[in-house]
Formats: C-alpha cells, structure tokens, sequence
C-alpha cells in the first residue's frame, strides 16, 4: 500500500481521538473564542489601537487559535511512541511517514475549523474587514502555511519530549508567545527590551501580514518575512521529527 492511503487511515484515527477528548476540543476551538470575548469585552476599550478593537485583535487571535491546539498534537504523537502503538504500526507495515504526517494533518484541519468558528465569531462582535477574496485566499494560504509549520514543530517536540506529560507542557512556549507580539497591542506600545523582543519574533510578522491581507493593504516586506519563518520552522520541525523517529522508533 502506497504512503497516501495509510496517511488517510492516520488522518481518520487521528480525528477519532481528537473527538473523543473533551479537552483537546475545548482547546483547540472554544478556548480561543473565549479569549476573544475577554480581551473585546473586558480590555478592548483600555487599548488605543486607532481602529475598533475586534479589527484589530481577530488576526492575532487567529494565530492564537492556531497555537492552541497543538498540546493535544504534542501529547498524542507522544503517546504513540511511548505507548508502543508505532512499533506495533511498524509490524503492520505502516509508513513512517504516514503516522507522522497523519498527525499534521489532523492539526491543520482542526486549526481552519477553530478558525472558521472564531472569524465567525468576530463577525457578530463587529468584525468589519475591508478584505477582496484574493485577499481571503492569502489569509487562508497564510494560516495554511503557519498550521503546517507549527504541526511540524510539535511533532518534533512531542517526540523528543519523554512523557506525554512532558510534551503537553514543550508546546506552552508556542501558546504564550503570540502575547509577547503585535497580537494583542501594537509593538511600538511595549516597554524597551519586549518592544524589539515583538518587532523581531516570528510571529508578529505573520500576524502583521494576516492584518494587512484582512484591511486590503497587504505589505510584501511582512508577507516575505512571514512566509521565510514559516518555512524554516517548518523545514526544523520536520527534518527533527524524522530524526528523532528514526531514533525512537
């Protein structure tokens, strides 16, 4: 059987779990939309961002979304490996590949069906973008692009990691770094240290670049940065991931 079939076959295993866990759901798609509801409603009116707040905020609770369901993605591919259940696909004939990409795939998938809730949400919070649908196409692209090299960093991190105790907790960096970006203030309104700590960071130009697609102005320099971060990630996570399951497995 050809590598396509079984990654189809680990894609539907993959989505079985992720449904019969609560937690892993109210993570990946509830928990963002309840994050956007407390920064609208509790803190939106204290920050003067020049537009309304909900414009403002939905691209980096976009991202947000997107970090979110990764310690589900950490925990479970680690759980695979030390639960013997990899050896036992090795026995089956399974492809490598296939068990590992069956995993970023499921993540990609449930990071656009987060998402699609949460712009949803925005919408009837007052979300106004002034987006064509070539600009649509890029945001979808863009998130696309950033789901795929953050799944590929967490598998790397779920399987380096020893427990799926400990794989849970190596994706919180990636949950608390969006709030030291441009996602939820503008840089230039940090303190000095974290302000050049956001303007340099990978994820505000990714942010930045959702921004402009979302308003109609994109700006190349962002998008050019953007897609350059999102590629060396993804270019890290996956030659780590192989390395490391070559290793363990």
């Amino acid at each position: 059987m050809s590598a396509k079939p079984h990654s189809m076959v680990m894609l539907r295993r993959n989505f079985v779990h992720i449904t019969r866990n609560p937690t892993s759901v109210f993570n990946a798609v509830l928990m963002p939309i309840i994050i956007m509801l407390m920064f609208v409603y509790m803190f939106g009116d204290a920050f003067d961002v020049g537009v309304d707040y909900i414009d403002y905020a939905t691209p980096g609770l976009i991202l947000l979304a997107v970090c979110y369901g990764l310690g589900a993605t950490a925990t479970a591919v680690n759980s695979d490996m030390t639960n013997g259940i990899i050896n036992r696909f090795k026995v089956m004939d399974v492809s490598r590949g296939a068990v590992l990409s069956g995993h970023v795939i499921a993540t990609v998938l449930t990071n656009l069906i987060a998402i699609t809730a949460l712009v949803g949400v925005a919408f009837l919070l007052g979300f106004s973008p002034s987006a064509s649908f070539l600009d649509w196409l890029g945001v979808v692209g863009m998130v696309v692009l950033l789901g795929f090299a953050a799944s590929w960093l967490t598998v790397a991190l779920g399987l380096a990691a020893k427990s799926p105790e400990t794989a849970g907790m190596a994706s919180v960096p990636l949950v608390m770094l969006p709030f030291f970006s441009s996602a939820i203030v503008p840089a230039e309104k940090m303190g000095p240290g974290l302000r050049q700590f956001a303007e340099y960071q990978p994820f505000t130009p990714i942010i930045e670049t959702l921004r402009g697609l979302l308003v109609g102005t994109p700006n190349t320099g962002d998008a050019i940065t953007a897609i350059a971060w999102c590629a060396g990630i993804a270019l890290v996570g996956f030659l780590w991931a192989r390395s490391t399951f070559s290793k363990r497995a």
